[in-house]
């Protein structure tokens, strides 16, 4: 029987894939703090092969018995959570890696990293693919995160490269989808709550920075062909349709049918004017290109947030 250890499993993305791995018959062991992830987003599964640890990934892991796979996922990633947490933001991407490399080493465990497209910054290049090495500010506020990422994908090609583990690395981009938290500083979740509740819809800058946003089912079977693929370098994981923050704002509008208004605040430092994947390579090795359309994942979206607020 497959055995998989999920850290940052009780998080937006690490619960659905644990719930994908759990469906496939793994045993599936969920590591969590519980910093930004939730319990309740794995509550729903009770059964012998699915366990939850309570441990802080900087700290020394021990488990018992092999492992297959280790897919590390811990790590605040939304700037409000890494703003709020930039110490420990740093200690995961570096501690926390270096420690979970060390768990694979040992289990002989194919290790899969959950990078970021945030690696490529306020990029130069449009759209990025994995051969561009990135605009990032080290000093900035968004550094800690940035950065964080940019180190965890050197040590894990390091492991890579010296002990010679069978790495992954996933350069995810914008991700959204039903157990994201309500106004957790991304644009989708805030202006779903926003409309829903008829606040003021708050775009940052002018609304035409653009990004590329894929559903999360999407996303989850991205990193599972990539989890079992041979490839060791960075894979671009995203929804290459590129669209203005501001058309995400007005796309929400009508599908609530809210009568919010949209009202501008300054632009957040260093903030990316441009965000879009290259996914050739995905489409290539993966054989893996996104499903879902924007309506259809936006609508589910808002269903799960009308839910949640009327809890």
């Amino acid at each position: 029987m497959i055995k998989t250890l999920i850290i940052g499993g009780a998080g937006f993305i690490g619960s659905h894939i644990c719930d994908y791995l759990f469906k496939k018959g793994h045993v599936v062991f969920c590591m969590d703090n519980l910093i930004t992830g939730d319990i309740s987003n794995i509550s729903h599964i009770r059964d012998d092969r699915f366990h939850f640890i309570k441990h802080d990934v900087t700290n020394y892991i021990y488990m018992e018995g092999k492992l297959d796979y280790i897919i590390h996922f811990a790590s605040p990633a939304s700037p409000i959570d890494y703003l709020q947490y930039p110490i420990q933001t740093l200690k995961v991407g570096s501690l926390g890696t270096h420690k979970a490399l060390g768990l694979a080493k040992e289990k002989k465990a194919t290790f899969l990293l959950a990078s970021t497209s945030e690696i490529y910054g306020d990029p130069l290049v449009h759209p990025q693919k994995e051969d561009y090495w990135g605009n990032v500010n080290p000093i900035g506020l968004r550094g800690v995160y940035d950065e964080a990422k940019r180190f965890a994908e050197a040590i894990t090609m390091a492991y890579h490269r010296y002990h010679g583990i069978d790495t992954r690395i996933a350069r995810i981009f914008n991700t959204y989808g039903p157990r994201m938290r309500i106004k957790d500083g991304r644009a989708i979740p805030n202006f779903i709550t926003q409309a829903l509740k008829g606040e003021d819809i708050t775009v940052f800058g002018d609304g035409y920075q653009t990004r590329s946003f894929c559903y999360i089912s999407d996303l989850v079977e991205g990193i599972y062909r990539l989890l079992i693929s041979n490839e060791d370098y960075p894979v671009n994981l995203g929804n290459p349709l590129e669209m203005t923050i501001l058309k995400m704002a007005e796309k929400i509008i009508d599908l609530t049918k809210s009568k919010s208004k949209i009202v501008f605040k300054p632009l957040p430092e260093d903030d990316p004017k441009v965000r879009q994947p290259d996914i050739s390579k995905a489409k290539e090795v993966l054989r893996w290109e996104p499903e879902v359309t924007l309506d259809e994942g936006l609508e589910e979206t808002i269903r799960y947030f009308k839910k949640k607020i009327n809890d």
